[in-house]
């Protein structure tokens, strides 16, 4: 079996290829992984910090995934997750969120309103019933017996948003509105253990009702332990038709960069979406043995990556469109 040295040599070789050999999948794992964050948009500074607290604290990976993303979640200035997320048309604010740890077990919580903390329902989902996905109605009264609290999540701010909205009604999403959308975190122990997280509020005036691909796994989340996980951010609904984050995790699998495989994902996605010129969407991909990579459709996309306590840092993607 090759070790982390080999690894590394026979990857340089393959040059820009964008591969290294498939062979190699099983010896992804150095004798000391050390440990890391990625995530998305510039909101992932935050979070990465919070997560990587909860590793040094003795959290478990889960717990370093759900604590990073709670952050944007909680935050009233974010509109794009959470606390203060743009509402639906009808002006309801509903979140949708996923968690994924290294079993492969997960949970799922879609249209939930009143809770500023999905991704924790959405765990609670994994780990105390036999499902994976709760909604609406439903995902409210299990995270109410569980002992969370209603609350109004529309902010003043993202009322006033929605009143300005309705004196059109236009619907047509902007390509990097606010440089945010999803948090999609993902995360590795010292001990090479993955775990990922998803949440927003979605898309902003959406159908009431409308869910993209943020709380569905495979396509806004995927976490395969032995190979890396993925993530994904921007039109929901073009991800969905490419179980996007499930692809790249597959890619990887075949032997591509993290980068690569992000990459040929938006490819794939521009065949399947008439579109993709006014949409925006961005992968995130980790792998087993710590490499990072992503890749957008549109100029704007930027992700922060963590691998130690000062090592926090936001990086521009690379992107298809010119």
């Amino acid at each position: 079996m090759s070790n982390r040295r080999t690894f590394i040599k026979q990857a340089a070789a393959l040059g820009t290829s964008g591969m290294f050999s498939a062979s190699l999948a099983s010896s992804l794992v150095s004798p000391s992984p050390s440990p890391v964050v990625l995530s998305t948009w510039s909101h992932g500074i935050a979070a990465n910090t919070a997560a990587w607290a909860a590793l040094k604290e003795g959290g478990t990976i889960v717990d370093a995934v759900e604590a990073g993303v709670k952050i944007p979640e909680s935050d009233p200035g974010n509109m794009s997750v959470g606390l203060g997320g743009l509402p639906d048309r009808d002006g309801h604010v509903s979140l949708d969120a996923c968690i994924m740890d290294p079993r492969g077990n997960c949970g799922a919580v879609a249209a939930l309103e009143h809770i500023e903390n999905p991704v924790s329902v959405a765990r609670l989902v994994m780990s105390d019933t036999p499902h994976v996905m709760l909604v609406g109605e439903g995902a409210l009264a299990f995270a109410l017996t569980k002992g969370f609290k209603k609350q109004d999540l529309l902010t003043e701010k993202s009322r006033k948003a929605w009143e300005v909205w309705k004196k059109t009604s236009r619907y047509h999403p902007e390509i990097n509105i606010e440089n945010h959308d999803t948090i999609g975190l993902l995360a590795m122990d010292g001990e090479g253990q993955l775990a990922g997280a998803c949440t927003t509020s979605g898309l902003a005036f959406k159908m009431r009702g409308r869910v993209g691909d943020s709380p569905i796994i495979g396509a806004g989340l995927f976490v395969d332990n032995d190979i890396g996980g993925a993530t994904a951010t921007g039109m929901g609904e073009a991800v969905i038709k490419i179980a996007g984050s499930h692809t790249v995790v597959e890619l990887m699998r075949q032997g591509y960069e993290p980068e690569a495989a992000c990459r040929m994902a938006v490819e794939r996605l521009m065949k399947k979406e008439p579109d993709y010129r006014n949409i925006q969407i961005g992968f995130l991909a980790l792998r087993k043995d710590g490499a990072a990579g992503g890749f957008a459709l549109q100029k704007g996309f930027n992700y922060a990556l963590m691998r130690a306590e000062n090592n926090n840092r936001l990086i521009d993607s690379g992107f298809k469109l010119k």
